[in-house]
């Protein structure tokens, strides 16, 4: 029987050397399989696949958690000019990003995008239960520069509508969708909520949504907290929420009272933005703090705040580690 505290990552792993020497389908297909091997034998209860088949080579400093998706869909154009750039930074939709990812010239569709075959891939070397991830559609709109639909809301709808037919029948455990951008605009709650839901009400197995503030390099990349989400957070028609945690201030956890019994907690007690490497008594405390505060049972899952991919593999294998130590410290087993 699974723990009453599970145990998954967020998403992200470091890219291993041999694919960023040759980024072939066979190396992919291999890292893919490292991945979750090393989460497994560490004994994470819902692994990830690491998100390496975003990685592009000629864009190593990213995750693909754009790129990756808005690129490869019809109606956008990746061939920005100085035009495009100059008008994206008069409309500032995302203060920390200067460049567009693309310039949305018609309607939106699949193009390119065949999220079925990377969650394929990744189900053939899983050997278990896996969560696939994909970027939410709100985080998306806010990278493009519209020249079509003429609505914010349109276009993040419109988003949503892609995205939605790529997630209907993922041969995976769980979906989770991924926002790090909303948290810093708390007053977009409603159409970030609809078209979140839009994703997920197409999912048929487990539905996750993960949160946080945005990190790049260790930084904080959006600012606010976690009680003006509130709302938005019970609008969300998903199982479980991924949360930041770790790396935020204790008032932050106190505001999780106010989420519905309904939707499952997951409190992030793995702090990605340091290079610190928690004890197990260090993650036990944490898991003790945030029960002490939401309430006994609460808390379903323990988890890294964010994604790996910034991090040493060194680093990153024994937070894994770490992790399910200190989950197994708390709860005794």
């Amino acid at each position: 029987m699974a723990p009453r505290i599970r145990t998954t990552t967020v998403g992200s792993y470091p890219i291993p050397d041999w694919l960023a020497a040759h980024a072939s389908e066979q190396a992919l297909i291999d890292a893919t399989r490292v991945v979750f091997d090393i989460q497994r034998q560490a004994g994470i209860d819902l692994p990830t696949d690491g998100e390496l088949y975003r990685f592009d080579i000629s864009h190593p400093d990213t995750n693909g958690m754009i790129d990756y998706f808005v690129g490869a869909m019809d109606g956008v154009r990746t061939r920005l000019g100085r035009s495009d750039h100059e008008a994206f930074q008069r409309h500032a939709p995302m203060l920390f990003r200067r460049k567009a990812a693309g310039v949305v010239e018609g309607p939106l569709a699949e193009g390119g995008l065949n999220l079925v075959a990377d969650c394929e891939r990744a189900a053939r070397v899983a050997g278990g239960d896996f969560k696939f991830t994909v970027t939410s559609p709100y985080m998306l709109a806010r990278t493009l520069l519209d020249r079509h639909y003429g609505d914010f809301s349109r276009l993040t709808m419109a988003v949503a509508e892609v995205l939605a037919a790529q997630v209907a029948g993922l041969p995976c455990a769980c979906v989770q969708v991924d926002e790090a951008n909303l948290p810093g605009n708390p007053s977009d709650g409603h159409l970030a909520a609809a078209a979140i839901n839009t994703v997920l009400d197409r999912v048929a197995t487990g539905k996750a949504v993960h949160l946080c503030f945005g990190n790049y390099g260790g930084q904080v990349i959006q600012q606010g907290e976690w009680r003006a989400l509130a709302t938005f957070l019970n609008a969300l028609r998903a199982d479980h929420l991924v949360l930041e945690l770790a790396h935020r201030p204790l008032r932050d956890l106190e505001a999780l009272r106010e989420i519905e019994p309904a939707i499952a907690l997951g409190i992030g007690v793995i702090d990605v933005k340091v290079n610190h490497v928690e004890t197990a008594d260090e993650v036990a405390a944490r898991i003790e703090r945030a029960e002490k505060v939401l309430g006994p049972g609460r808390v379903a899952w323990v988890h890294p705040d964010c994604g790996f991919w910034m991090l040493k593999r060194s680093v990153a294998d024994r937070k894994i580690e770490a992790l399910v130590k200190g989950r197994d410290r708390y709860l005794g087993i």
